[in-house]
């Protein structure tokens, strides 16, 4: 039986078959190491991608709950809409807390940056939305409109019933009558000058109406006394009736105008349409310019 010769210059040695699958495995481990670099980058981009969308969302229902918080027209809306607002805000904070490392982890400088100018403004917009909304759930012009046009408005309609009272007790009495219309004319006056003063912003505009309001106050009083002295019997009952009845409505008047003066709701529309304004379109511009920049990142890592 002839015995096979093997050439052994055609067999790889146990060293070369050794040093071959060494060799290929540090090129599997270095593809692997290179796909694990690459994949967590791309995942970190999405991540920041994600982070900014619903940054942007966030600060979106933060600011929309704020403008509903200052137009709210009850108690009840605005606290429900401030609760919203700032509940919003959180989350936004949240995500921009999240998304700054992100970015600046990945290298990413213009996108950091902007971020960066990102968070000094939001810190300047929550500032403004806690004054706004602070002014906006005290409701003290709406409190002091709904006071004029309710009961201030019958304790008014009182104080000329009286007068009306007063005038029927002496029908032939040409002087009383005149000095009854001129009472009520006055109260007419003082109530009518609520309105505007409620919905007036400057403070000096408003001390000019309060001017006008005491001299009708004045003219209104020294009118009274006048028709006590004037009127005989029972009409006398009906003027002091007219006194009294006008006490009560100068106390609700008083506190319509303390109300009016605090100017709460008139100040945080301001606020809202002039400061806040601005600032929530300075924040928006940042932040679709970010994700616009991380749209691109993401757009060219998955090619």
């Amino acid at each position: 039986m002839r015995q096979r010769v093997i050439d052994t210059r055609f067999v790889p040695s146990f060293a070369s078959v050794r040093g071959a699958r060494w060799t290929g495995g540090l090129v599997a481990l270095a593809l692997t190491l290179t796909a694990c670099q690459q994949r967590p980058a791309m995942v970190r981009t999405l991540d920041a991608r994600h982070r900014a969308s619903e940054l942007a969302v966030s600060f979106t229902k933060a600011s929309d709950a704020t403008n509903r918080a200052v137009m709210a027209l009850t108690d009840e809306a605005s606290q429900a809409a401030a609760l919203e607002a700032r509940q919003a805000s959180d989350v936004a904070q949240r995500n921009l807390d999240a998304l700054l490392p992100l970015v600046q982890g990945l290298g990413y400088q213009p996108e950091a940056e902007q971020v960066a100018t990102f968070t000094l403004r939001f810190a300047e917009y929550r500032a403004l939305e806690a004054r706004i909304l602070d002014l906006a759930v005290e409701n003290s012009n709406i409190k002091a409109q709904q006071l004029s046009f309710g009961l201030a408005a019958d304790r008014a309609d009182a104080v000329v019933a009286a007068l009306q009272t007063v005038a029927r007790a002496v029908p032939g009495d040409w002087r009383t009558r005149a000095l009854v219309a001129e009472v009520t004319t006055a109260v007419r006056s003082l109530q009518a000058m609520e309105a505007p003063h409620i919905a007036e912003p400057a403070d000096a505009s408003m001390t000019r109406m309060e001017q006008r309001m005491e001299a009708s106050e004045a003219t209104v009083r020294q009118t009274l006394r006048r028709l006590a002295d004037v009127t005989p019997g029972r009409g006398r009952t009906a003027v002091n009736d007219a006194v009294t009845a006008f006490d009560t409505f100068m106390t609700s008047h008083r506190e319509i105008l303390a109300l009016s003066r605090r100017n709460t709701n008139v100040r945080s529309l301001a606020l809202a349409l002039n400061e806040k304004g601005k600032l929530t379109t300075t924040c928006d511009d940042i932040l679709q310019a970010v994700l616009q920049g991380l749209d691109a990142r993401t757009s060219y890592g998955t090619r």
